[in-house]
């Protein structure tokens, strides 16, 4: 039995969960929000009690220093040490990591290497890297990548169909993104229909904050909806997804701002958020859609990217077995859902209603009649990287 801690840094927080493996269970978990800032807050679950408090934090490093001593502190684990493996979430491995690997300084530089990649992401990931492996120097570093699981991708779908060059010099490609979640997903998928991954076309939708979708076949990644950065594919709650590249230029000059602006405005101002003018939080939207004509069209923007996505996946598996929702939306808003699987009906999809009412449960909800089978299942990307973690440690023994 070994202490696995599986860490997601973004720019500005710092989320986590301490692992007990092979048997996954969770002894803690929490997250520092608004790192930088005079009042950051750090809140921590155990299998004891809960607890929060504000603070200033100035940086990852000092958010580290904050996690491991209240790990003591609070009797979480007697010592450091007990902590044998901390595995990172890196957003953007570019083309250099097909797989999870363990950090060693070759492997840091490389790393570092790819931050401009992932700007909003791979800087926060690195920092935090930096801050374990200078307190846990014992521990096994690991970085999982959530563009692994898409190095599958043929080239036909990974390649823009601009001058070909960019492409070789510049890595100007489609990688995707939320692998580490379809990976988990399809694991599980795959185990309770306990069925082979081979001949077996799923589509996956990722619905949270940040969404996507992947078509997967012979349990590898065939194309997903995120491209060169995560601002592309379906709508999401603050990013606008697919837009037209040239609508970018006109509205630098009708704004008066630069591209950087414009960037800002499709990852925070756009989506849900733009068209709603109300709220980027989907239950938000379903409370008050019927009587807000904006946020009814913003449900329906969603909706229609979506659907419209699975119709090119479909197309492209040549054949459908299964969908299957995931994430925040994906796992707990039921509506969301029917509204989605009621416009599939030319694959045959037929959702039970009395079973779509679960939240957050691997379930079965098509109906008995239905062509494809449709599950939710809720991902845990943070036991991915833990398990990740655990098989390199005992590899390395």
């Amino acid at each position: 039995m070994i202490k696995i801690l599986a860490v997601n840094a973004g720019s500005s927080t710092l989320k986590w969960k301490l692992f007990q493996m092979p048997r996954a269970d969770v002894i803690a978990k929490g997250q520092i929000e608004r790192i930088g800032f005079k009042d950051a807050r750090l809140s921590i679950t155990t299998m004891r009690d809960d607890f929060s408090e504000e603070l200033t934090i100035k940086d990852h490093q000092q958010a580290v220093d904050k996690l491991l001593g209240i790990l003591t502190e609070y009797k979480i684990v007697d010592k450091l040490d007990e902590i044998k493996g901390v595995g990172h979430r890196f957003v953007n491995g570019a083309n250099h990591f097909a797989k999870s690997i363990v950090i060693d300084d070759t492997v840091l530089k490389e790393m570092e290497d790819l931050v401009e990649f992932a700007p909003l992401h791979n800087p926060a990931n690195i920092m935090a890297i930096k801050a374990f492996r200078r307190e846990l120097p014992n521990a096994l570093s690991v970085a999982v990548f959530d563009t692994g699981f898409h190095q599958t991708i043929p080239e036909e779908n990974v390649v823009y169909a601009i001058p070909y060059e960019y492409y070789q010099k510049f890595h100007v490609q489609k990688f995707g993104a939320h692998g580490i979640s379809y990976r988990y997903v399809l694991q599980r998928f795959l185990k309770v229909t306990e069925c082979n991954k081979e001949n077996k076309r799923v589509i996956i939708l990722h619905l949270g904050s940040g969404a996507s979708v992947c078509a997967i076949q012979n349990g590898k990644s065939l194309d997903t909806s995120m491209g060169f950065s995560p601002v592309s594919g379906i709508a999401m709650q603050t990013r606008s997804g697919d837009v037209d590249p040239s609508m970018l230029i006109y509205l630098e000059e009708k704004l008066g701002v630069n591209s950087k602006s414009v960037l800002k405005m499709l990852n925070n101002k756009s989506g849900i958020l733009g068209i709603s003018g109300v709220s980027s939080d989907m239950r938000e939207i379903m409370e008050i859609h019927q009587k807000n004509e904006r946020a009814d069209l913003a449900l329906r923007v969603f909706v229609n990217r979506i659907v419209k996505y699975i119709g090119a996946y479909a197309t492209e598996l040549g054949e459908l077995d299964a969908i299957v929702f995931t994430g925040g939306i994906g796992e707990n808003i039921p509506r969301v859902r029917k509204l989605i699987c009621d416009k599939l009906g030319i694959f045959g999809v037929k959702i039970d209603n009395a079973l779509n009412e679960v939240k957050a449960k691997e379930t079965k909800i098509s109906a008995m009649n239905s062509n494809v089978e449709v599950w939710t299942i809720p991902t845990n990307e943070e036991l991915m990287i833990a398990e990740d973690v655990e098989k390199l440690y005992n590899e390395k023994r």
